[in-house]
């Protein structure tokens, strides 16, 4: 879904370029995948293709609804967190052999631009869930299992390492409420679209629209695919 950079990872991943018409062969930590299955255009059919319901009510919501944060769901030792960190930093270091990521530099932060180092314990960089948990429970999720919330909430393909300020600055938001700047705006947008499809998640009508008029910017943009199984193993538990 962008740019990954160095670290050691698990399997390769056909990732596309910021354009969206052009792919380049990258790392990542959630299997084999291929960015951009269903040919030029994939994003937009698939957005338009999305159930469209009112948001549900908040009430319920909290994190650990979603299991443990950054459990290790696809079972290679190391967290959530450290994965994605392993596959989007570049220059990383680690603190204990192959897992702890200690160091690493996030070159172009995909919501600001900017070089951002991460050192852990006192960290610039965050892991953003591009479907935030809350607005996923508010449209489908809060009638799942846990094992589907848990999936989710630690599939690569709803996770990216980006500047902290700019994160916290998207909060819970949708698309009808917050994109990143233009030039990775298509990406972000193809990849929420992709995230929903593969869940079952449905949008709200200004959601709709609003992914629908970015990605008619950019109507070669291709659907990512791949990540982690919709279920979690069964080791794993939610409130």
């Amino acid at each position: 879904m962008r740019r990954l950079g160095g670290g050691a990872v698990a399997a390769v991943v056909l990732v596309l370029a910021v354009t969206g018409c052009k792919a380049e062969t990258k790392t990542g930590s959630g299997g084999p995948q291929e960015t951009g299955g269903g040919g030029g255009g994939a994003a937009l059919t698939a957005a338009e293709q999305l159930t469209v319901k009112g948001r549900a009510p908040k009430t319920g919501y909290a994190r650990d609804r979603f299991g443990v944060a950054w459990a290790d769901t696809d079972s290679n030792s190391c967290d959530t967190r450290d994965d994605i960190l392993k596959r989007d930093l570049d220059d990383v270091k680690f603190s204990d052999g192959k897992c702890k990521v200690s160091y690493g530099v996030l070159e172009s932060d995909p919501y600001s631009g900017q070089k951002v180092t991460y050192r852990r314990g006192r960290s610039l960089v965050d892991i953003d869930h591009l479907v935030a948990l809350s607005d996923a429970w508010q449209k489908g999720a809060k009638y799942w299992d846990a094992s589907k919330r848990i999936a989710l909430a630690n599939d690569p393909l709803n996770l990216l390492a980006v500047g902290a300020s700019a994160n916290r600055s998207k909060g819970d938001g949708d698309t009808a409420t917050w994109v990143p700047p233009k030039a990775y705006r298509c990406t972000y947008v193809a990849a929420q679209v992709a995230v929903k499809k593969k869940y079952g998640l449905w949008v709200t009508a200004a959601e709709k629209a609003a992914m629908e008029k970015v990605l008619r910017t950019c109507p070669g943009q291709k659907l990512p695919s791949g990540g982690n199984p919709t279920q979690a193993p069964a080791r794993f538990h939610a409130d």
